[in-house]
């Protein structure tokens, strides 16, 4: 059997594709499915914050003795290399990316190869797991958090394996566990500023144990009853607490259409927009300017590894929402319980004075005292609005649809609650800026404002779809 988180998560997939004969079982935590979308870039953008984080902090931990054996690094680039994690906050900054001055292909040329492949080519397909389902023949224990990096990937790993997996046993031994964390913090109750009570604690559900009982079972034939239990285990925030689920998605969720309504002036948290069941019917657009000189700041989310310059978890976002560049949806307070349960899905119909830009969207949970606590959020390239393959720029000021992946939650947003949706095209460092221009983002050093222009009328209706669990 294997076990592990991440990296190590990543490498037990790899393993399980070649079939090794003495291979029984598999337990990844907290890892991906595609090494392009889902890990290195999502939708499109490049997942800067984790990538140049995670790739600083592996080279930096080869200065410390006892890890001396992580990289080889030249001692006289050891310094300026742990100055450059202490300066990351100028490094996200630098253009063009490619060119950053404290990594080479040298150092780090995985680095330098995910820049040139910002398509999904066969550079990546020669890695991607979620294609390779059909060719793993073992059960899988999936552990993932609603605030990881990596969630998308641990929810599509075990769909994939129930549907493709190589054989009966494959497709039936797979188990799904998903608690309110953020990626390599799992032992903790809280996620970023948010306290989601001690049954967060991994503790609270014997994670160890359902790990040990799990190998028990496959490799030494024990009868320990862990199959027969519900395959599906999750943490319902706002409720916090665990329940047992027999699919995901669950069979019982309904997915509901909340459409985007506004005035023409829903800029920021203060201004007219409104989200609601009914379809809007003769609305003004919303209009804002992007500008990538003064990007949206990363505040919460599924990333990972630096949180002291792009911390990652639920955050209060009414600071955000005080940006005109930053378009506001939210429901009236809640008369009952709603709650959220699966996939999250934004259909956006907006058009921009550039060639090629982001659109962000951002589900909130907005309590009575005004507090604005981040769910999951999604971000997509225009380029790659039809193909994370064969991009392609736009024709501006015409009007695109968009499909922004959110990922999933499981949230129930209380009685006397709101919920709220933020659009916006930008969320940085967690993403690298759109420059607008059209050209290679990695090499481009121009920054150029762009017009945005989202669409909410009878003919381009935009909204977002949440699973709705009857309560």
């Amino acid at each position: 059997g294997m076990y592990g988180a991440s990296y190590v998560g990543a490498t037990q997939w790899l393993a399980a594709t070649a079939r090794p004969p003495h291979l029984v079982t598999i337990a990844p935590t907290v890892t991906a499915s595609n090494y392009h979308d889902g890990w290195t870039y999502q939708g499109g953008a490049f997942e800067l914050g984790f990538n140049m984080s995670w790739t600083l902090l592996q080279l930096t931990l080869a200065n410390f003795k006892n890890v001396s054996s992580v990289q080889d690094v030249p001692r006289e680039r050891r310094g300026e290399l742990v100055q450059a994690v202490d300066d990351m906050t100028e490094g996200f900054a630098f253009l063009p990316t490619k060119d950053y001055p404290h990594l080479d292909s040298g150092l780090a040329k995985y680095y330098y190869d995910w820049l040139a492949h910002p398509d999904y080519d066969d550079y990546w397909r020669n890695l991607c797991i979620e294609d390779r389902h059909s060719e793993i023949d073992v059960p899988a224990i999936h552990f993932g958090g609603w605030y990881d990096i990596f969630l998308g990937g641990t929810i599509r790993n075990y769909l994939g394996m129930k549907e493709t997996g190589a054989n009966e046993t494959a497709r039936g031994g797979q188990k799904l566990v998903i608690g309110p964390w953020v990626h390599g913090a799992r032992g903790s109750t809280m996620a970023g500023s948010h306290y989601f009570g001690v049954r967060a604690d991994p503790m609270s559900i014997d994670v160890d144990g359902i790990h040990l009982r799990w190998f028990d079972h496959w490799l030494n034939d024990g009868k320990n009853g862990i199959t027969d239990e519900a395959p599906v285990k999750i943490f319902v925030m706002g409720d916090d607490v665990w329940r047992d689920e027999q699919e995901w998605p669950l069979a019982r969720a309904v997915n509901t259409k909340y459409y985007l309504h506004s005035g023409g002036k829903a800029n920021s948290k203060n201004g007219d927009g409104s989200l609601g069941a009914q379809a809007p019917d003769g609305e003004p657009p919303d209009v804002f300017l992007y500008n990538p000189v003064d990007p949206v700041p990363t505040t919460g989310g599924a990333l990972c590894c630096n949180p002291y310059f792009a911390a990652n978890g639920a955050y209060d976002q009414n600071q955000v929402e005080e940006r005109q560049d930053v378009l506001v949806y939210t429901t009236p307070r809640l008369e009952r319980d709603v709650e959220v349960t699966g996939p999250v899905t934004v259909t956006l119909w907006a058009a921009t004075s550039a060639t090629d830009t982001d659109f962000t969207a951002k589900l909130v949970d907005v309590c009575e005292d005004g507090c604005a606590r981040n769910l999951t959020d999604g971000i997509i390239r225009a380029r790659y609005r039809d193909s994370m393959s064969n991009p392609t720029l736009l024709e501006p000021g015409r009007p695109y649809r968009y499909e922004i992946d959110l990922w999933a939650t499981s949230n129930v947003f209380k009685a006397g609650h709101r919920i709220r949706l933020e659009i916006s095209s930008s969320n940085f460092p967690r993403f690298d800026r759109n420059t607008n221009t059209g050209n290679i983002i990695a090499e481009d050093t121009e920054l150029r404002p762009a017009l945005q222009t989202v669409f909410h009328d009878s003919q381009q209706a935009s909204y977002v779809t949440l699973a709705i669990v009857p309560r």
